[in-house]
């Protein structure tokens, strides 16, 4: 069975995918064969067949080469809401059992799977469902990905300790930097590695 982590992220828009797009080529390049999974996409184009497929999904595809979408992503809505949201105007249920025999069949055939979550930990994935509830099924170690921008340490803290909560291990974080300057961002860096006993994985530029 695949070693598999859950990337998860401070907010909605900060980096995950492009986050996870750069530990695939990480563990790519040590010979290790990795594959992806976006279980729960908001916001995507309708094709002609009448599937949905989102630009994250796209971004993962081209750097795993998978051919099987629906196993990488079996909720797909075109509507770019909260999840939640999504998946009542598609008349869809979101099932935790469908997404973890889906991370299984993608386990069974990888060293590494990477699942990319969607907007932050406590997104809603039904009235009752959040992120969180996916991670605590899945039962992975944590990636934190820290968009780096002023409030990033509340957001960051807050977070860590509700993923202490759901005791589920946090193997590291990332620090993204998402806007082009941030005033004190060696100050803001060191406060998080001060107060988050997980490595801080590495840090990533900003990128326009």
């Amino acid at each position: 069975m695949a070693q598999g982590y859950f990337i998860t992220g401070t907010d909605t828009e900060i980096g995950k995918t492009h986050v996870a797009v750069q530990l695939i080529r990480h563990w790519q390049q040590q010979g290790q064969r990795v594959l992806a999974m976006k279980p729960v996409a908001a916001g995507g184009e309708v094709l002609a067949d009448g599937s949905c497929l989102n630009e994250d999904v796209t971004r993962l595809v081209a750097v795993t080469g998978q051919a099987d979408l629906e196993q990488m992503n079996p909720y797909c809505f075109p509507a770019a809401v909260s999840p939640h949201i999504a998946a009542k105007l598609a008349g869809v249920e979101i099932s935790l059992p469908l997404i973890t025999s889906h991370y299984q069949a993608l386990a069974a055939q990888a060293d590494i799977v990477v699942v990319e979550a969607a907007g932050g930990w406590l997104a809603p994935l039904s009235e009752h469902l959040f992120m969180s509830d996916m991670a605590r099924a899945l039962q992975l170690p944590i990636i934190l990905v820290v968009g780096m921008r002023l409030g990033c340490i509340n957001h960051a803290l807050l977070t860590v300790q509700a993923i202490q909560q759901a005791e589920l291990p946090l193997a590291g974080w990332v620090a993204n930097q998402v806007v082009p300057q941030q005033l004190a961002y060696l100050e803001n860096i060191a406060m998080l590695k001060q107060h988050i006993s997980a490595p801080l994985l590495f840090e990533i530029p900003y990128q326009d």
